[in-house]
């Protein structure tokens, strides 16, 4: 793949569903955080998406968007490290999802899994609709318009992650090279300067001719390091060296997020719609309250009634918060019935509330300014466009839009 430091880039996004949970932070926010320092990393909120299942009930959108971003943020997603925007901020994403329509099959659209899936979890809203039928593509344009070489997701979303590689390959199998590709990777060579230029032209020959691919590397780092070049021409400069064409559209790899272990209060996956969630804005005082009244083991009804923890939640909370003396602690206590259930209860809720509580101190900040949070988007929005403009640009020149 010749597209320039896509494998650098990861895109994830999210809808906006309000103040999110501690199922969140573990799902997908703690990765994130990480991922933050290692890629350029681009996060945005998916407005239009919630539309294709809310279309009917848009109201709070607004408040949604802010509320979600203020616990990013909250989080310790990095607005100096990472570009956060809303998705309607950048509209070159709805572009290149009508343009990808013209050339995508309507049965990839109906085959993914989770079509039928949704359309089966959510009988009560009418999703005979082309918007839900279509917002697999515009995920996909979401992740194309950003060349993103890597896209954070879990197991049960990879389908969505091929269909984007599907949709690319399918693109740049119809439009191939760019027309004007040589003269353009030529006059891209010259604007590297009379030295960088020598040297570019004798290491594309030693990997073309000879097969050094230490010469490949060290004319891919010399290309990456050309500050003066657009994007286009870099790409174009690295299709050159390798002797293929440029790439319009980069294929992206599902980078796998570890499976969130983070249980709801009644042992269920923890879930909005399952009632058994812990905000991270949640009051101390509430959380203390819903753990201390979690269901624990039915055999342990009275204090002496030994227990086994596997068949409590509580145990799971454990398994995520405690290291292994408290873990040790409650398998024996439990067993033996040594220790009560509120004292088993005890170590998580000391851990859950040091884990929210400097999270809400950062989120106190936002809340009081919100103009901020809106700045933060502004400002990611600004960054986001620079690169959607420049990949749709090639886009509309490959399909013949280029007198645009």
């Amino acid at each position: 793949m010749s597209t320039v430091d896509s494998q650098k880039r990861v895109l994830s996004g999210m809808r906006p569903t309000g103040q999110l949970h501690l199922g969140h932070y573990h799902g997908v926010l703690k990765n994130w955080v990480r991922l933050q320092h290692e890629y350029e990393c681009f996060f945005f909120v998916a407005d239009w998406h919630a539309l294709t299942t809310h279309y009917a009930n848009p109201q709070g959108l607004e408040e949604h968007v802010i509320d979600m971003v203020v616990d990013w943020l909250a989080a310790g997603v990095d607005p100096d490290a990472a570009s956060m925007f809303v998705q309607s901020s950048v509209p070159e994403h709805a572009e290149l999802h009508l343009l990808l329509s013209m050339m995508t099959p309507l049965g990839w659209l109906e085959r993914v899994p989770s079509y039928k899936d949704q359309q089966e979890k959510l009988k009560d809203r009418d999703l005979e609709t082309y918007g839900f039928l279509g917002y697999p593509l515009l995920q996909s344009a979401d992740i194309l318009i950003y060349r993103a070489g890597h896209v954070p997701v879990g197991a049960d979303q990879v389908a969505h992650v091929e269909l984007t590689r599907e949709v690319a390959r399918r693109f740049n199998h119809l439009y191939g090279r760019e027309p004007g590709y040589e003269e353009l990777a030529v006059a891209a060579v010259k604007k590297m300067g009379k030295k960088a230029s020598k040297e570019f032209s004798v290491l594309r020959t030693a990997f073309q001719q000879q097969g050094d691919h230490q010469a490949l590397e060290q004319g891919q780092a010399l290309v990456r390091g050309q500050q003066n070049l657009s994007l286009s021409d870099r790409e174009r400069l690295m299709g050159y060296l390798e002797g293929s064409g440029k790439m319009i559209l980069a294929e992206p790899q599902a980078l796998l997020t570890p499976a969130a272990k983070m249980p709801g209060l009644d042992g269920q996956k923890m879930s909005k719609s399952y009632g058994n969630t812990i905000r991270l804005r949640e009051p101390i005082d509430d959380v203390a309250k819903k753990i201390n009244t979690m269901p624990t083991d039915p055999a342990r009804i009275r204090l002496t009634d030994p227990g086994n923890p596997e068949k409590c939640p509580v145990w799971q909370l454990h398994e995520v918060y405690s290291d292994t003396d408290t873990q040790a602690w409650v398998q024996q206590g439990c067993r033996s019935a040594g220790i009560g259930c509120l004292a088993c209860k005890k170590p998580v809720i000391d851990a859950v509330v040091a884990e929210i509580e400097p999270m809400q101190a950062r989120a106190r900040v936002y809340q009081q300014d919100t103009e901020a949070v809106r700045a933060i988007l502004v400002q990611g929005a600004e960054k986001a466009r620079g690169n959607a403009i420049e990949t749709l640009k090639d886009v509309r020149h490959a399909m013949g839009l280029g007198y645009r």
